[in-house]
């Protein structure tokens, strides 16, 4: 058998016994076009992918992964979330008004090409001011993700909730810790930088004298619907103390 017909045939019968697996299991099946390898080797994420490949089936892993966001004195006492297929739920409470839990790729930039890759898991960790606002982002989109709308009706549904101030401004102090070591930010960045997030009301670069030589402060000017700016400040380690690459 010519070889290319072999392999198109056992790509064939893949997909097929994905479906059937995927249907067994209570899932959607993924959409064979979900991931596109272009000519230079990188990868398109072109829609949502099977639900499965964004939960993590060990609730202890995802836990540990997501207080591995700040320093333990801080992530011991923060409430934990984790991702269930109906949306984010509370797996442990708190007592210092924090909140940790692992990002999936639908709160990247909407303009990203990884804005459905099911590898990302971003460990975050919210102050007290940052819970009480920005939480509110990660469970909307969460929310529109899981309810099957497409990229274009998430963008459009959050215009709208932010045109109608359905959103919060972010809380006078808002910011989260990124630090953990075992994150997975996407194709393109890997585990990037321990930082440091802030979050405040729309704002110029030129206000915390972002991207400019010399800077610690580092300002992701992809354009998001929500009311908020992110200035971010790498910092040399991580959450478990170890040396972090400097930026």
């Amino acid at each position: 058998m010519n070889t290319k017909h072999a392999h198109r045939r056992a790509v064939a019968v893949a997909v097929a016994w994905s479906v059937v697996l995927c249907a067994l299991a209570g899932f959607p099946a993924a959409d064979a076009t979900a991931a596109v390898v272009t000519e230079s080797g990188a990868t398109l994420y072109e829609r949502m992918a099977r639900l499965d490949e964004y939960l993590m089936p060990d609730p202890q892993a995802e836990i540990a992964l997501a207080r591995s966001a700040a320093p333990a004195a801080i992530s011991d006492q923060a409430t934990v979330l984790t991702l269930k297929p109906q949306g984010y739920e509370t797996v442990a409470n708190g007592t210092n008004g924090f909140t940790c839990l692992v990002e999936r790729s639908w709160m990247s930039p909407f303009d990203s090409a990884e804005f459905w890759n099911p590898k990302i898991r971003g460990p975050v960790c919210y102050n007290p001011a940052a819970s009480k606002s920005i939480l509110a982002y990660t469970l909307r989109r969460t929310k529109l993700a899981l309810a099957g709308l497409s990229k274009a009706q998430m963008l459009d549904a959050i215009r709208a909730a932010a045109a109608r101030k359905d959103l919060p401004w972010p809380e006078p102090g808002a910011m989260s810790f990124m630090m953990s070591k075992n994150g997975y930010l996407g194709d393109a960045a890997g585990h990037w930088h321990s930082h440091l997030m802030f979050h405040v009301p729309k704002a110029a670069t030129a206000s915390w004298g972002a991207n400019l030589p010399g800077s610690p402060v580092v300002l992701d000017d992809r354009e998001v619907p929500e009311p908020e700016t992110i200035f971010l400040v790498p910092v040399a380690h991580w959450s478990d103390r170890t040396a972090a690459p400097i930026m």
